[in-house]
């Protein structure tokens, strides 16, 4: 079986969302290292090597939005897509305590050939994917871990990040303030402010309406989770794109 850098779901779905997931999968291409980073299993299980959870939250959002997704087919320890390519943490070494052995002694060389073979492609995939629409709007989906190594637990439920353009993000961040039970971080865990990452590169640039979604991982772990989340938050974010009242956006 021909192996490829990215997965598309529904590109034939006409709706102008697209949904896209940058750390869809733990898998490391045969062509890195024999398939095997040299960390232990447990490592490669941890958020590390891909955000726990995304890929089945992605395809189930996508499907309810009627939209296409596209998500990443290599983990992040390979290489990161949500990385500017002159980030210095786009091939990490050490991360979250555990040292990567195949990325130890990666030259400039090893990095600019995992760029052409696994983050560039991933890219291209969803620029097309995006540019097939005449005013898209991009839901990126991530999760997070509830504590990292040595500091305190994160209490969030759903983080929703977000730079400059705040057209989609408020009006989502609003509605869910209203659901009672949830806990939402606004810019948690992580600020959404990041040059050269996805959400940067492909909507900042182009002025697409835009939001990201961090999911705490021991709430998706089940496929039975990531659906009711999916299910959660299709009509929220429906809501919210009305709400944003982004002119010359129709949706249903």
């Amino acid at each position: 079986m021909t192996y490829n850098p990215y997965v598309i779901l529904g590109e034939d779905r006409p709706g102008p969302i697209v949904c896209l997931c940058d750390h869809a999968t733990n898998l490391v291409p045969d062509a890195v290292a024999g398939g095997d980073l040299g960390l232990p299993l447990e490592d490669m299980e941890r958020h590390i090597a891909y955000d726990i959870g995304a890929a089945g939250v992605t395809a189930a959002l996508s499907k309810l939005l009627d939209a296409p997704a596209v998500m990443s087919n290599f983990s992040r320890l390979v290489i990161d897509p949500n990385r500017g390519e002159d980030d210095p943490t786009v091939l990490m070494r050490l991360y979250d305590g555990s040292i990567i052995p195949a990325n130890r002694h990666a030259d400039q060389a090893e990095k600019d050939r995992r760029l052409n073979a696994y983050y560039r492609p991933y890219h291209d995939a969803a620029a097309q994917v995006i540019n097939q629409r005449d005013q898209p709007v991009l839901i990126s989906v991530h999760s997070f871990t509830p504590r990292l190594k040595g500091r305190p637990p994160r209490p969030w439920h759903i983080g929703v990040l977000y730079s400059w353009d705040t057209r989609l993000a408020q009006p989502f961040l609003a509605r869910l303030h209203d659901e009672e039970d949830l806990s939402v971080g606004d810019n948690q865990p992580y600020s959404g402010h990041l040059e050269g990452d996805t959400i940067d590169r492909h909507a900042l640039h182009h002025g697409h309406p835009h939001v990201l979604i961090e999911l705490r991982h021991d709430l998706i772990s089940t496929e039975q989770d990531q659906k009711a989340w999916a299910t959660r938050l299709a009509p929220i974010l429906l809501a919210s794109i009305e709400d944003a009242n982004l002119k010359g956006h129709e949706y249903g």
